[in-house]
C-alpha cells in the first residue's frame, strides 16, 4: 500500500493510491490540505547553535517539527471529513522555512479525499 499507510479511528491514510487486493476506493472527492507554522524561539536557537558545534540532534526542533507535522495532518483530516471522506490518498508532506531571519518553519500536507468502498 505504500510506505505510509494506516487506518486511524476508521480513517484511511496512504501516500499512494491503493491498488489490488487491499483497500478499495469508491469515490474521489477532491484535494484537501492542512498547514502548520511554528516559530523558533531564542532558547531553542541557542541550543541548536551549540549542537551545530558539538554535534548531535536538536531535540527541541525535532519535537516542534513533529508537533507541526501532526497538526497539519489533523487539519487535512478535518478538511477531508468536511467533504464526507473516510480516507486521504496520495499524501504529500512539504516543509518550508519562512520569515526575514528564517525563524519560522511551515509544514504543509495535501492529498486527495476519498470515500472507501
Amino acid at each position: 500500500m505504500g510506505w505510509f499507510s494506516k487506518t486511524d479511528e476508521g480513517f484511511f491514510l496512504a501516500t499512494v493510491v491503493p491498488a489490488g487486493e487491499g483497500a478499495r476506493i469508491a469515490k474521489f472527492l477532491g484535494l484537501v490540505n492542512g498547514e502548520a507554522i511554528i516559530g523558533a524561539n531564542l532558547f531553542r536557537d541557542m541550543f541548536s547553535s551549540v549542537r551545530d558545534v558539538v554535534g548531535g540532534r536538536a531535540g527541541g526542533y525535532e519535537r516542534a517539527l513533529s508537533g507541526a507535522r501532526d497538526a497539519a495532518l489533523q487539519d487535512m483530516i478535518a478538511a477531508a471529513r468536511e467533504v464526507g471522506a473516510d480516507g486521504v490518498v496520495g499524501i504529500d508532506f512539504d516543509y518550508e522555512v519562512l520569515g526575514e531571519t528564517n525563524g519560522m518553519l511551515m509544514v504543509a500536507v495535501s492529498g486527495t479525499a476519498v470515500k472507501m468502498a
